[in-house]
């Protein structure tokens, strides 16, 4: 079972590994084919592995412009008159990955993609939902919620469904899907907004209408001004579209990760925890690796027993 957990000493050491992962395995199969494509995440532990990455690139180790990128999720609702300016907002993901690699390049990617969340007017939608509540249906044990849209919806919540939700599908699938995707993990072990609780079958793009507290908590944060500011919605891929990569590049770092990443290694697969889903992932052959620091291994540290008994291979670094 490929599923390897590679425990590094600190955030730098586990952005500095992760980082030669990815270039290695693009150098690899440049050599193979024309182009690559690159899965990215958002969030601060990739951060690093993003300015080591740029600098391989830049250094002219692997080409940039052989590589294409689709990110995993984006917001719906953020401030701003029309697409361009929510677009380049400051708490976008596009803009996120301006700052963290997309602008440190010296030679541009072929092409980068975002989930188009930007293009969804809010208010519209939320109108749409009032008005057309037998055009979807929500799942979900927990608050956030998948808003799953029936294929013959009309207006608005057919529109998001045909040209946002599987448009992003079906452009990864004309690439010939993605051979690499770098991601994190969320405090309740959720991959991008594939919120704890949302049903992986069927689930591959997803229009998400997220809980109260992660409201709430941009807002704390200091992300957004207000409840109001708030964006209430995100395009997010599903673990069934992430997970059909070739390749899996999990980075994870500090204390807040430590209990998510242990149950997505020594726990069921389960919806609960989205990133379990890489059980699934690496028993049917996927290439699955976790970089992790000392302080997000430190449980799978104290239980290595139990981590190799499942058949899966720790490496330590530190």
């Amino acid at each position: 079972m490929p599923f390897r957990i590679i425990v590094t000493r600190d955030f730098e050491q586990m952005s500095e590994v992760a980082a030669s992962i990815v270039a290695t395995d693009i150098a690899e199969k440049q050599a193979e084919k024309d182009e690559y494509v690159l899965g990215l995440a958002t969030g601060n532990s990739p951060t690093g592995l993003y300015k080591n990455l740029a600098a391989k690139l830049n250094a002219g180790e692997i080409e940039a412009a052989r590589v294409r990128s689709f990110n995993l999720d984006e917001y719906v609702g953020l401030p701003g008159e029309n697409a361009q300016q929510r677009a380049l907002h400051p708490e976008s993901y596009s803009y996120f990955m301006i700052q963290e690699l997309f602008g440190l390049l010296d030679t541009k990617f072929a092409e980068t993609n975002v989930p188009w969340g930007t293009l969804i007017e809010q208010d519209a939608l939320i109108a749409a939902l009032e008005a057309d509540t037998g055009s979807y249906e929500l799942q979900g044990t927990d608050k956030g919620k998948a808003i799953v849209i029936r294929d013959d919806a009309n207006g608005t919540l057919g529109w998001i469904k045909r040209e946002v939700l599987d448009a992003y599908e079906r452009k990864i699938a004309r690439f010939g899907g993605i051979d690499l995707h770098i991601v994190g993990v969320g405090g309740r072990g959720h991959v991008a907004f594939h919120e704890s609780g949302i049903p992986f079958e069927g689930n591959r793009m997803l229009l998400v209408r997220l809980d109260d507290n992660t409201v709430e908590n941009a807002v704390a944060d200091g992300h957004f001004a207000s409840i109001e500011d708030s964006p209430r919605y995100a395009i997010s891929m599903g673990a069934e579209l992430v997970y059909e990569a070739k390749t899996v590049v999990l980075v994870a770092n500090g204390p807040r990760k430590t209990g998510p990443v242990a149950e997505s290694v020594l726990g069921d697969v389960t919806c609960d925890v989205p990133i379990s889903y890489g059980q699934t992932y690496a028993a049917g052959g996927g290439n699955l690796v976790y970089v992790l620091d000392e302080a997000a291994a430190a449980e799978l540290l104290e239980r290595r027993a139990e981590v190799e008994a499942k058949g899966f291979e720790l490496v330590d670094l530190r």
